[in-house]
């Protein structure tokens, strides 16, 4: 009879914590592009970017040199020299589409690393919140989600802001 009052009690208090449960949503796109973080990596991107532009803009000003002044004695240079040229010009231009390919993936692995901070850092502010508010889940506004109650969560947006020291 005891396990069976208990058993009661356990299925009633349960019942009751789930008509209680709470749930919220975020915005962490809203939040990322607030943080001061985001402001610096975005500088130090464009940055980076504009650097391998112009190591790649001198690779390809030597390329057209060197390509215009070989049409200009290539027809009063012996054979031997045509063709060592020619191979000089296919080689630089390999370089400068390794260096390019090269230069997409720093980049790609750079922009990761520096948002992969921030990311975490937004993560760790929202499951902060969510412990401390007692809620069940949190959901993404812009993860593609059709349709978020926004009457029956909460938003839960202001709060991951305030506690990253957002305004």
């Amino acid at each position: 009879m005891k396990k069976l009052i208990l058993c009661a009690i356990c299925a009633i208090c349960g019942l009751t914590a789930q008509a209680q449960a709470k749930f919220g949503h975020v915005n962490t796109q809203e939040i990322v592009q607030a943080m001061p973080e985001f402001a610096t990596a975005r500088s130090e991107m464009e940055k980076l970017t504009q650097q391998y532009e112009a190591d790649l803009k001198s690779m390809q000003d030597e390329l057209q040199k060197k390509a215009e002044a070989f049409e200009k004695e290539e027809s009063t240079l012996p054979e031997n020299i045509k063709q060592r040229r020619n191979q000089e010009l296919q080689d630089l231009y390999q370089r400068i589409q390794q260096t390019y390919q090269d230069n997409q993936q720093a980049l790609a692995q750079a922009q990761q690393e520096k948002m992969q901070a921030i990311q975490t850092k937004v993560l760790d502010a929202i499951k902060t919140i969510g412990t401390e508010g007692g809620y069940v889940y949190i959901m993404e506004m812009g993860a593609g989600i059709p349709y978020i109650s926004t009457t029956l969560s909460t938003d839960v947006t202001a709060q991951v802001k305030a506690k990253l020291g957002l305004k």
